[in-house]
């Protein structure tokens, strides 16, 4: 192993990276490129889609990106957002930023812990409120088809875009393996490049995953899982295997059933707890 390109920007502190521990533990290079650029959508393309900010009394964000860009159409169309906003958060780091806006406080916002299951479940808890999704496009279904089937009041809507960024002096034969981390990287690298001389891959995400293998990408790491909660942890992996002599077997997309499971459990709760206030309901009239 020579040298591994990272599709993230480069961190502003290298030191406290992930991936500087792993340059110093494995003795490698790493290199910072982003395959992709987000750019927030214009106010004309915001109102086509004919949303109504101050119709909604909470606000999922999935991104940093779209936290930017929301409070900029904000700004643009002259929207004071009143401070009764709820917001849900899926990492504590999107919460964390959204103090470049507002006044943190611990009352209004919420956060889950990066995966699916924690942030339905911190939106479940607010099942009252009328929620606006800001969603960057292209996006996974899997979030709004998930609300919509548990019947919350949810109004998806695009707020940033993602666009492919200039690789045309990127050369691929510098590196020994490639660290990708959404469906665009991937759908970048097939534009750009031919699939049958890529170094090896390890991408990050289920959406990735699929999008890499539909592709015909070979992926020899990919995270999160539960030995590798992370894409440095992947790569360590990997890299200790490769170290070892150890011969690395591609990844394979598995159907995760637990969480179908997941959204039947949520579905009952929701039924039975709409239940029970339509009980309290019709026992206080009747006194």
């Amino acid at each position: 192993m020579k040298s591994i390109l990272v599709s993230q920007p480069k961190p502003a502190i290298i030191e406290k990276s992930p991936f500087y521990e792993l340059s110093q533990k494995h003795r490698v290079e790493i290199t910072y490129q982003p395959f992709i650029r987000v750019v927030g959508v214009s106010l004309k393309e915001f109102r086509a889609q004919r949303i109504e900010i101050l119709d909604h009394t909470a606000v999922i964000f999935t991104s940093r990106s779209t936290v930017d860009s929301f409070f900029h159409i904000c700004e643009e169309a002259r929207i004071t957002v009143p401070e009764t906003m709820k917001y849900i958060c899926q990492t504590e780091a999107v919460a964390l930023y959204l103090q470049k806006y507002i006044v943190y406080r611990k009352r209004k916002i919420s956060f889950a812990d990066g995966s699916f299951t924690s942030l339905v479940e911190q939106i479940v808890k607010h099942k009252e409120e009328r929620f606006l999704l800001a969603l960057s496009e292209p996006h996974k279904p899997e979030l709004p088809e998930t609300l919509a089937t548990l019947k919350l009041a949810v109004d998806p809507v695009i707020l940033s875009r993602t666009v492919a960024a200039d690789l045309s002096s990127l050369n691929l034969a510098d590196y020994s393996l490639l660290a990708l981390y959404s469906p665009s990287d991937i759908k970048a690298l097939v534009e750009h490049f031919d699939t049958e001389q890529l170094p090896p891959i390890a991408v990050f995400g289920e959406g990735t995953l699929r999008t890499a293998l539909e592709a015909g990408i070979t992926v020899l790491a990919n995270a999160p899982t539960p030995i590798a909660p992370s894409m440095a942890k992947a790569v360590d992996i990997y890299l200790q295997k490769i170290a070892n002599g150890e011969s690395v077997e591609p990844v394979e997309l598995t159907v995760d059933t637990n969480k179908e499971e997941f959204i039947r459990t949520q579905q009952h709760k929701l039924a039975k707890k709409s239940r029970t206030r339509r009980t309290a309901t019709a026992s206080a009239t009747e006194k």
